[in-house]
């Protein structure tokens, strides 16, 4: 079979046995195209199954010289990797001449990270007598103890709480939806603040599902989350640049730290690509409540 047939059946692959969005999908097939059209280039008359590891590490060489960022490089290496395992899969192939390719070391700066006595304190100093603060701690204990993207937490609607048995659905980029561990403290402040305050809200219509609201009763929007924290990391006298990203990079490196499993990770972080969730760093196995109770220091 051509290249052209193996990449069709390829994204049929992606797309019913993986469930990819259309732009992830795109993204995959690129990757591969890209890799035939360098097997074109320098002349190497031979099929997808006839490629050697030499090969792929020139193709990597050849990105390079391009000035192909480092980051792009892993990317389309991801890529690669991912056709051989779908060949593998379906027999096309006995063995896979990327498995022994190394990822180019990617040099990404780990975001800002707090320490648990920089995240206690800010937690400490909102006061819990108002009705936003008592908002605003169920927003940090969430963003904190499930990782979630700030879009995520304003989106996050009463009908995805199952805290029952610990967990929030979260519906992320490209509406891919996931199910994230939520620890004992979040669930006991998000409760607080549903029942305590929320429900004393008088809320505007088509704003009914929504957890986090403002005083109006409508959603509460990014850059109120945004200012809230900050404002918070100032009264806390905490001298780095924090966001609400800040708790999702937190979330991240410490569970790692505690010896969580990076595919575990990946999964509740929503990342489409390991290669996103490896500036965290590290390995070990759970699944992913068990990873969040056994590890996460505020569950």
């Amino acid at each position: 079979m051509s290249w052209q047939t193996y990449i069709k059946e390829y994204g049929v692959y992606l797309k019913l046995e993986r469930s990819l969005s259309e732009n992830s999908l795109q993204a995959y097939l690129r990757d591969i195209q890209k890799f035939q059209e360098y097997i074109e280039l320098v002349g190497a008359d031979i099929s997808p199954k006839d490629v050697s590891t030499d090969r792929i590490r020139k193709f990597l060489a050849y990105l390079a010289k391009l000035g192909i960022a480092v980051s792009s490089q892993a990317r389309m290496l991801s890529g690669v990797k991912s056709f051989y395992k779908y060949l593998m899969l379906e027999e096309i192939i006995d063995s896979d001449p990327s498995s022994e390719v190394e990822t180019p070391k990617l040099n990404r700066k780990v975001p800002d990270v707090l320490s648990l006595n920089e995240i206690e304190t800010m937690l400490s100093v909102i006061d819990l007598s108002t009705p936003e603060g008592t908002r605003n701690r169920a927003m940090i204990e969430v963003l904190y103890s499930s990782g979630l993207r700030v879009t995520e937490l304003i989106d996050l609607k009463i009908s995805n709480l199952y805290l029952d048995v610990g967990f929030l659905r979260i519906i992320g980029k490209a509406n891919k939806e996931r199910f994230v561990p939520i620890g004992s403290e979040a669930s006991k402040y998000l409760t607080i603040y549903i029942e305590q305050v929320r429900n004393k809200v008088p809320i505007k219509p088509e704003n009914e599902d929504y957890v986090f609201l403002n005083r109006r009763g409508t959603k509460i929007s990014r850059v109120m989350v945004f200012m809230i924290i900050k404002d918070i990391a100032k009264i806390a006298n905490i001298k780095k640049n924090i966001s609400p990203y800040t708790f999702r990079h937190s979330f991240a490196t410490h569970l790692l730290l505690g010896g969580a499993n990076i595919k575990a990770v990946q999964e509740m972080l929503g990342h489409e690509n390991i290669i996103t969730t490896e500036i965290y760093k590290h390995l070990d196995q759970e699944s992913l409540k068990q990873t969040l109770l056994e590890f996460h220091p505020r569950s």
